[in-house]
């Protein structure tokens, strides 16, 4: 049964010590519990719910808390393990946008993030229901509750008179108050997730009798690792497997184990879980593949109930190499090198690939998790549990899907201030492109949806696992370079060519180096040597000069990377000179610039050169892969040079009224739709967004009447005939321009009237628009990553010559900087071949109110501004096309299990 009241819904969270609650509405079968909860409350914490010790107040508090829904009431509870741990409700009185709330939690459960969690959801039903604002009366030593209110993250007023203090606290969540919620629910995730992986004790459920079992392999790899905790197996044909004691049912173990590895069939993992939640086990994984709809639901409701954490199923098992936990269960070939790189992957192949390649490059893995199914744990918890462990410096995802693409948004971008975070950007096909009926929603492929998420939020996405491999291996080895700029240094000619194109593929640069620099490095080079850039140091190059151009290189201030190019040579051969050590053995602090080393006959992709100084260097076999890598970390130093931006409110907006304008067209029109019009113009009229004026017209008569008015001071006129699902114009040569005087106003009239009859129900008259930069701005509603902004080049041909860049929204005021500069057509923006920049900041604006008017409007399907006229004296909307759908807001933010 699901309960939905006020937008709430049935679901699981997480407290402050890692437990799992169940939050849902209050019911009246739930009276009994209720009542119990305050019999069972001592003396001093009932004086300080009811300011008395009455036992009749907990009575009537448990009538009114789960009395049958009314408007203006919503009660809410927090259950564990069947029983009633807190309460919470509000209440409206005269003033609707106001609610009185009342809170309550159990003795036991003080201290432990209850009556947070429900005021975090009360505030979430709270906005649903158009309450700004709960008032609470309070005792004045009630510290507890005090610390509550205070520390909820909301601007929160108090008035005293005499012992009782007036609580009034403003429902208005800003990035104060999302920080609050994003550090409770970074503890509670972390605290969840310790008895998976740094369990103290452990069972593999269905470890087999014969070497070639899946659950003997993971039995034999806990071993390996060297797992200090109690271990055990459960099969019920066996006293012991590789000499772990052995039992025959889970139920039988002599002590509930932190994990339980379930390597069952999937026909049994249902009941196994069952078994394992009642023996008092914390967390599961589950290696097994194929389950059916009815099983995984029981899977996922039983380890709800009991508040088990799980990974998988379908999955390859988990790892953590920090001491002295030294945990192993998975079934993988090798054991993962320790190290300092966090790996979470959905698919157990790429998990493989990237444990193996890690190890071979010495960076090694602080703890790997197979998410598989990921019907619970992802990638989003092991981020925060990167972010806390103390030992990973590099995130390492394979996310095929986003469960929550928002918060994972806010945490990626948190975390990726403290480490690198880089992915394989998978699911890159158009076969995930939708149906789409607007310029905005046909150009919003999966790519460039997924391409947002990532850029916003700081992580590094590559195309492949080879690439993301690369990238580590330089992340890991090298400070980041300050800029894009590169020298190219080799001891053959066509090599340096190849390193200096694949430079400027990758979008580096390989600048001309300044004349003083130059003859510095043809001083230190052999005769015959080049040093424009690329640096040909020529095949006679020996150690020490190679070793001083590179060390030249990096101490100046004219490039912020450098490029060794080598290739080996008869002549290194002869003399037994090994340029490499002109790389391998060198001071650290004359090389503070990012370094890197191209091997054309080296047998890896990549690999790492330790130094002398205790570092390493990255060396690759492809010049395109290592561009590709200073590329990625350029990029990543470019991003944590920009601050993180802020939301800007935009002066000027009618959110209630843009509220009521789609309440009421919904209201008329169940099902959505495309709004009229004269609609579209009102919506984009409560946030102030520039558009070209209009006039409605059912008849020709009308018609010209509108243009008289409108045709100043262009002179001329444009008709756009208008029926509701006419959406392309132009494919209908549904629109006539440059119409003059009343007589060629009434003949396009007739025209249109002719060609379309009864299906047109009226034309829109505008003044004919001045020439500009034709741009398209829109919204797209994705399901499940949010509202996303588009902007690029407009006018017919946009989705040929697609443009285009996306953002998610809301946009910072970086957001919208980086959404301006993103496509190809923004030179044009800025000035091209003498011409002036367009207006810029109303540019801004533009996009600023699109975001606002997406966020706030979550019918909002799509939305098609094409084209935008962008000239030095203003920005202009020329069509608009707005559709919307029955659906309410989500709160991306608000803490619960998937």
């Amino acid at each position: 049964m699901t309960d939905i009241t006020y937008g709430v819904r049935e679901t699981h969270a997480l407290l402050a010590d890692g437990r799992t609650v169940e939050i849902r509405p209050a019911r009246p079968e739930d009276h009994h519990q209720a009542e119990r909860l305050y019999a069972d409350m001592s003396a001093e914490n009932l004086r300080l719910r009811f300011f008395g010790v009455s036992r009749l107040s907990g009575r009537t508090a448990a009538d009114r808390l789960c009395a049958l829904p009314q408007p203006g009431h919503c009660a809410l509870i927090a259950a564990f393990g069947g029983r009633i741990v807190g309460v919470a409700e509000y209440e409206t009185g005269a003033d609707p946008a106001s609610a009185e709330i009342a809170l309550a939690v159990a003795d036991d459960f003080h201290h432990c993030g209850v009556g947070t969690l429900l005021l975090e959801h009360l505030v979430h039903a709270a906005r649903q229901d158009d309450i700004t604002a709960f008032t609470a009366d309070a005792l004045a030593d009630n510290h507890l509750i005090h610390k509550v209110f205070a520390d909820l993250g909301l601007n929160t007023a108090r008035h005293f008179d005499g012992t009782e203090v007036r609580c009034t606290i403003r429902l208005d969540p800003d990035e104060h108050y999302l920080a609050a919620v994003d550090e409770r629910g970074r503890t509670a995730d972390t605290a969840s997730l310790r008895p998976l992986l740094r369990p103290r004790s452990i069972a593999v459920v269905g470890a087999g009798t014969k070497p070639g079992s899946v659950g003997r392999a993971v039995l034999k790899n806990i071993h390996r690792a060297g797992f200090t905790g109690r271990l055990y197996a459960v099969n019920p044909h066996a006293h012991a497997i590789e000499s772990t004691p052995c039992f025959p049912a889970v139920t039988a173990l002599p002590h509930p184990p932190d994990l339980a590895v379930l390597a069952v069939p999937a026909h049994a993992v249902p009941e196994t879980a069952e078994q394992c939640g009642k023996t008092g086990v914390h967390a599961l994984v589950v290696l097994a593949s194929g389950l059916d709809a009815d099983q995984a639901a029981a899977l996922l409701t039983t380890c709800r109930r009991y508040g088990m954490r799980l990974v998988g199923p379908n999955c390859l098992g988990i790892a953590n190499t920090e001491e002295p936990v030294r945990l192993d269960a998975t079934f993988a070939a090798h054991r993962p090198l320790p190290g300092t790189a966090g790996v979470a992957v959905q698919s157990g192949g790429v998990g493989i690939a990237l444990l193996g390649g890690l190890s071979r490059l010495g960076i090694g893995v602080s703890s790997f998790v197979s998410l598989g199914d990921k019907y619970d744990v992802s990638g989003n918890d092991l981020l925060q549990w990167w972010e806390d462990d103390g030992t990973t410096d590099l995130a390492l995802l394979h996310l095929e899907s986003f469960g929550n693409p928002r918060a994972f948004s806010r945490t990626a971008r948190r975390v990726a201030r403290r480490m690198p975070v880089l992915t394989v950007d998978a699911g890159r096909s158009a076969a995930g492109r939708r149906a789409a009926a607007s310029h905005t929603a046909a150009a919003a492929t999966p790519t460039m949806t997924r391409q947002a998420l990532f850029t916003q939020a700081g992580v590094i996405a590559t195309r492949t696992i080879g690439e993301l491999l690369d990238t580590a291996a330089l992340l890991h080895s090298q400070p980041l370079p300050a800029g894009t700029r590169v020298a190219v240094v080799s001891n053959a000619g066509g090599a340096a060519v190849l390193a200096a194109d694949a430079c400027a593929e990758a979008g580096l640069t390989v600048p001309e180096l300044p004349a003083g620099l130059v003859t510095e490095l043809l001083g230190l080079l052999p005769a015959g040597a080049s040093a424009g850039n690329p640096v040909d140091a020529t095949a006679a190059v020996n150690t020490e000069a190679l070793r001083d151009c590179v060390d030249r290189l990096c101490g100046h201030g004219a490039v912020d990377a450098v490029l060794v190019a080598l290739v080996p040579t008869a002549l290194a051969e002869a003399t037994g000179d090994d340029p490499l050590q002109a790389l391998t053995h060198a001071a650290p602090e004359r090389r503070p610039r990012t370094v890197a080393v191209v091997l054309l006959d080296q047998a890896e992709r990549v690999r790492l050169l330790h130094t002398t100084g205790g570092g390493s260097v990255p060396a690759y076999a492809d010049p395109q892969d290592a561009a590709h890598a200073l590329a990625h970390a350029a990029a990543r130093a470019d991003w944590l040079a920009q601050p993180p931006g802020t939301v800007p409110e935009p002066a000027g907006t009618d959110t209630a009224g843009a509220h009521a304008l789609v309440d009421a067209f919904l209201a008329a029109n169940p099902e959505g739709g495309w709004l009229d019009p004269r609609t579209c113009a009102d919506l984009l009229d409560r946030y102030a967004i520039p558009r070209l004026p209009q006039a409605w017209a059912e008849t020709e008569q009308e018609a010209v009447d509108a243009a008289e008015r409108l045709a100043e001071p262009a002179g001329r006129v444009v008709l756009k005939a208008y029926w509701p699902g006419l959406l392309h114009k132009s494919d209908q040569a549904a629109v006539l321009l440059d119409l003059e005087g009343a007589a060629q106003v009434r003949a396009a009239y007739r025209d249109l009237s002719a060609r379309f009859g009864d299906v047109m129900t009226g034309v829109l008259v505008q003044p004919m628009a001045k020439r500009g930069t034709e741009l398209v701005a829109g919204v797209v509603q994705d399901e499940v990553f949010g509202p996303l902004v588009l902007f690029g080049l407009g006018g017919t041909a946009t989705e040929i010559l697609a443009d285009h860049a996306a953002r998610l929204a809301p946009l910072t005021d970086r957001d919208v900087h980086e959404l301006i500069t993103a496509p190809r057509c923004a030179p044009l923006l800025f000035g091209h071949r003498g011409a002036g920049p367009v207006d810029l900041a109303g540019l801004e604006q533009l996009l600023l109110r699109l975001s606002r008017l997406a966020t706030d409007l979550p019918q909002l399907a799509e939305a098609d501004l094409n084209p935008v006229i962008a000239r030095p004296d203003g920005v202009t909307a020329l069509d608009v096309r707005i559709r919307v759908l029955p659906r309410r807001a989500q709160d991306p933010y608000l803490r619960r299990l998937r």
